[in-house]
């Protein structure tokens, strides 16, 4: 179940982010902890996890903190309790597939940076083994 609690050092080695991008996360409300401990301290579950891991994953495909927060909303709206008529769902689902087609889209062009990285990589490597000094016999 989503019981136990996690305090913000498990949460930033299992997401390998930074106490400091949690905290950020948690100012901009993107995350906020399940639970406090009575000193104060953060706790967090497996569904706060969940929801870093979706942050984490996003981030490096440009999304802003607003496209991460409207995502993360609808997706919420999707999952949650609460009932929604057809057509509220229906507009949930398409802003869904309208991010689904934009990470499509993303995933793409940084293929194509990629392969231009390794392109490079392997010119500079050609060009260090031709200009190296002949081995010693």
């Amino acid at each position: 179940m989503d019981d136990k609690h996690m305090q913000i050092g498990e949460v930033a080695a299992r997401t390998e982010l930074s106490l400091r991008t949690i905290r950020h996360y948690e100012e901009t409300g993107l995350v906020v902890p399940s639970a406090h401990t009575q000193g104060g301290f953060r706790l967090y579950t497996e569904t706060d996890v969940a929801r870093l891991m979706v942050i984490r994953r996003m981030k490096p495909l440009g999304f802003t903190l607003e496209q991460m927060r409207d995502l993360l909303d609808a997706t919420d709206r999707l999952d949650g309790n609460v009932a929604l008529d057809a057509t509220e769902r229906e507009a949930l689902l398409e802003w869904v597939r309208t991010y689904q087609q934009a990470t499509v889209e993303q995933v793409e062009k940084l293929r194509i940076q990629l392969q231009r990285a390794e392109d490079f990589a392997a010119t500079l490597a050609a060009r260090l083994k031709r200009n190296a000094p002949a081995a010693r016999v």
